[in-house]
């Protein structure tokens, strides 16, 4: 009894390294996204500069929960989607990259659902979703 005891001692080290590297795959933060369409006209960050716009129309309006005080403006998040409450909606294996354009509460674009944390260029969402999804779960990262 006390030898089997003694074995499992020896392996629990390795068992919680091997279990904090599955529990530990991204650094990323989970949030809502939604997405918007044209037209795209930035107020808060750009004034109504459009040639701020990435030119693989990956970017996005930060929600209340990412926008800082517009500190948000120009930062860039790598965004894939986790889940939705359709099945089969997220794109799997899909990463983007995308800019902070604008504020989601001040556009003149409404979003697909209210309260996203990141409300994603019709481009954008469409890479990582279907787009008939109004709202996804997303795993996002600032880089």
């Amino acid at each position: 009894m006390l030898r089997s005891s003694h074995n499992l001692f020896l392996q629990w080290p390795s068992l919680f390294v091997i279990a904090s590297f599955f529990c530990n795959l991204s650094n990323g933060v989970v949030g809502t996204a939604a997405q918007y369409a044209p037209p795209y006209l930035p107020n808060d960050c750009y004034g109504n500069d459009s040639s701020q716009f990435p030119p693989n129309n990956y970017f996005a309006l930060a929600g209340d929960g990412i926008w800082d005080n517009g500190a948000a403006c120009g930062r860039q998040y790598e965004v894939r989607c986790i889940s939705a409450a359709k099945p089969r909606t997220c794109v799997p294996g899909q990463t983007i990259q995308i800019k902070v354009v604008d504020y989601a509460l001040s556009s003149s674009s409404r979003p697909s659902a209210n309260g996203a944390t990141i409300v994603l260029s019709t481009t954008a969402f469409q890479d990582i979703a279907r787009s008939s999804a109004s709202s996804i779960n997303v795993e996002f990262q600032q880089v």
